[in-house]
């Protein structure tokens, strides 16, 4: 079979959009409130909602992932030292050093490509006050053995849950587990308010530090508490924030039957891995990745991802390179090619393929077909 270049680019992700008229009419709503910021209407509307769906016991919103990652760190109180992955958005490292804490990287698991919680304990000093783990592409951290060792040094545990919305294991939300769990709502993710994030917590007295430190330290008209930054979330992406939300059943059963259409077109391919699937876990669909191995492939994973272009197929090498290798911080110990095997491995193999609602179930096959070309 030949295989036809796709005649409109086929990019990694595409943002889900609300029908235009739906638009119209939350914006008439919020035009005629007069209320466009400063924790109006739809802003408590949204953080009602999404504590529901995400099955959480306290929620906050923020302008975007980022600003709430660096609010979790400061409002925990962490200093020094944080151990944390390679594999990962430059954001997630990027929070601890605006915070004035030195990242410490830990290898990955060949698995789940997550942090690898066996090789935590040997990373921990004196300075160290927590630990930052990612679910990489919505597959949960081994969070039993993180809480243990957590528990056992007196550290605090955040979480990056980026490219987990509406991830769960044993029905439990995944924004349930550590002292604190971040979530994207960038345009570029399953759920999205355009930009926009979230911290999600167990310890009801978190919730009002963390506002104030959202909101420049501000309690009242007259009184400051803390150096805070602005980190509010406006009416218009809480808006749309409420309409992509009632799209999600729908957007999410797409996904399942894309992310299964890959499966099994790939599944038994020489030299491409697939993440394994865990029973207990229930998805979040955000990404589809695949690791490619050379020696078996025949071709390796930058080839392929350059090979695609010709189809105008757009992947991504997502995390190359790893943030260890970032000038900012490859002078790190931790940093140390030599430290780091798994990451580094894994960095070199993994393609994110295209995952989002206007594709076709035709699309996948026609991309996995491409793909399989490939090998040699």
């Amino acid at each position: 079979m030949t295989n036809i270049p796709f005649k409109k680019p086929i990019y990694i992700t595409k943002p889900l959009l609300p029908d235009l008229k739906n638009v119209n009419e939350k914006l008439k709503e919020i035009w005629d409130s007069g209320w466009l910021t400063n924790f109006g209407a739809q802003h408590a509307l949204l953080e009602k909602k999404l504590k529901k769906y995400l099955n959480v016991q306290h929620i906050s919103l923020f302008n975007n992932g980022t600003n709430a990652l660096m609010i979790a760190i400061k409002a925990l109180n962490l200093t020094g030292e944080v151990i944390t992955t390679p594999f990962t958005f430059p954001a997630t490292p990027n929070s601890l050093t605006w915070n004035n804490i030195t990242p410490v990287f830990c290898d990955i698991d060949d698995k789940t490509m997550n942090i690898d919680a066996d090789k935590i304990e040997k990373l921990i000093t004196p300075k160290t006050s927590a630990i930052l783990a990612v679910h990489v592409f919505g597959t949960p951290c081994n969070i039993e053995k993180i809480q243990k060792i957590a528990n056992k040094h007196k550290l605090k545990v955040i979480y990056d849950a980026a490219h987990a919305f509406g991830t769960k294991i044993n029905g439990k939300g995944i924004g349930s587990f550590g002292d604190i769990t971040m979530f994207s709502f960038h345009a570029t993710k399953l759920f999205h308010t355009i930009e926009g994030g979230a911290l999600t917590f167990n310890d009801k007295n978190l919730k009002e530090k963390i506002n104030l430190l959202r909101n420049f330290g501000i309690k009242n008209e007259e009184t400051v508490l803390a150096p805070g930054i602005n980190g509010k979330m406006n009416e218009i992406q809480a808006g749309i924030g409420l309409l992509v939300l009632n799209m999600m059943k729908k957007a999410k059963k797409t996904r399942k039957s894309l992310y299964e259409t890959y499966e099994k077109h790939l599944k038994n391919i020489n030299g491409i891995k697939l993440l394994q699937n865990k029973v207990n876990v229930k998805k979040s669909y955000q990404y589809f990745a695949v690791r490619i191995n050379e020696e078996e492939f025949g071709t390796s994973r930058d080839k392929v991802y350059k090979q695609f272009k010709k189809y105008n197929v757009f992947t991504r090498k997502y995390f190359h390179p790893l943030c260890s290798e970032y000038q900012c911080y490859k002078h790190l110990q931790s940093a140390k090619i030599t430290n780091l095997p798994v990451a580094q491995k894994i960095g070199k193999e993994v393609l994110c393929m295209p995952m989002h609602e206007g594709l076709s179930k035709k699309d996948i096959e026609n991309i996995c077909n491409i793909l399989k070309s490939f090998k040699k």
